[in-house]
């Protein structure tokens, strides 16, 4: 995007500023692109149901989203894959363990039988098409994409909007006087070329980091660039716990990472299939393993306790640990 920029040669500190400021413009660019896209959608006269679902995950998802595709696309592969990995895994770990030691979060059955056991085919079929052979190809990234555009499917036909959930807040958003057409297009370019931008920056950062730091650029993007590209999420359980939203917070991050899996990485295998680091099997695993373990928690009492989240928050900080001790120095 950017010929002949070359960032090796800067010190670490100036990779991790490049960084922040990559992911401020990313965040920004998130929320001038959902606020544009819905109005457009609106002037089209798109479903109301529709653009709240495809809005909640966009608004969520924009930061992996413009990091793994651009990341493919510049051949990329195990920051492009190991982004969406590590990010699920913090969602699951950091923000979901997080919102629970605020205070413990209801579950229901309906939560652990769709979109739990959703997340949970997805991570394993994914684990499956690239721990074989290390690559993300475009037959990978049709299916992944076809199982999300049944799961949305029968979202459509089947999904209420809760009060207070994100899908009730899209909806709010969405019934808010629509901008005028020509700052809604200029809204719209200017959010994809601020995401474009940013992804391209935070990418170039991350690798030269890894080179610095003697890691690989799996472990990179699948611990700094993935916390740094779940900010989003954060921010939003957090927002949802401070209006006494506590309920929701499970369904809003099990969304998020299937809409990762399927939506965010069948597209870039589509696009640009990308070979993988040898680290992707485990960390794959360690995914699958996660959602197993978040599923216990959802059925155990029907709530996500605070002892729950303390382990949920230890389990992910242990993986970040192992990530770096057992492979610094593969580059």
């Amino acid at each position: 995007m950017f010929p002949g920029l070359n960032l090796e040669g800067l010190p670490l500190w100036v990779h991790s500023l490049i960084a922040l400021l990559a992911l401020g413009a990313i965040a920004k660019s998130a929320g001038w692109i959902v606020e544009s896209a819905s109005g457009l959608a609106r002037r089209l006269g798109i479903s109301e149901l529709i653009i709240g679902l495809t809005v909640v995950a966009a608004a969520t998802s924009a930061p992996e989203f413009g990091v793994t595709i651009l990341a493919a696309l510049e051949g990329r592969g195990d920051i492009s894959v190991g982004n969406i990995v590590g990010s699920n895994i913090f969602n699951l770990g950091f923000v979901l363990g997080a919102a629970a030691l605020f205070r413990t979060i209801p579950t229901s059955p309906q939560l652990l039988w769709r979109d739990g056991l959703v997340l949970l085919t997805s991570s394993l079929v994914l684990l499956a098409l690239v721990g074989i052979d290390f690559t993300l190809d475009r037959w990978d990234g049709v299916l992944l994409f076809a199982l999300l555009l049944l799961y949305l499917g029968w979202l459509a036909r089947n999904r209420k909007v809760v009060p207070g959930s994100q899908e009730q807040m899209a909806f709010e958003a969405i019934h808010e006087a629509p901008l005028g057409l020509p700052r809604t297009i200029l809204q719209l370019t200017g959010g994809l070329v601020l995401l474009g931008a940013g992804s391209h920056f935070l990418i170039e950062a991350a690798s030269a980091g890894a080179s610095r730091l003697g890691v690989s650029e799996w472990v990179i993007g699948v611990t700094v660039v993935a916390a740094g590209t779940s900010i989003p999420e954060f921010a939003t359980v957090l927002a949802g716990l401070a209006k006494g939203r506590y309920a929701i917070s499970v369904g809003n991050i099990i969304g998020s990472d299937i809409f990762n899996v399927l939506g965010v990485l069948g597209l870039a295998g589509m696009l640009h299939p990308v070979e993988l680091d040898v680290l992707a099997r485990a960390s794959l695993g360690s995914l699958c393993a996660m959602v197993v373990i978040v599923m216990v928690f959802i059925r155990s009492g029907w709530r996500v306790s605070r002892l729950e989240g303390l382990v949920l928050i230890l389990i992910a900080l242990s993986r970040w640990i192992l990530d770096f001790a057992l492979h610094s120095g593969r580059i």
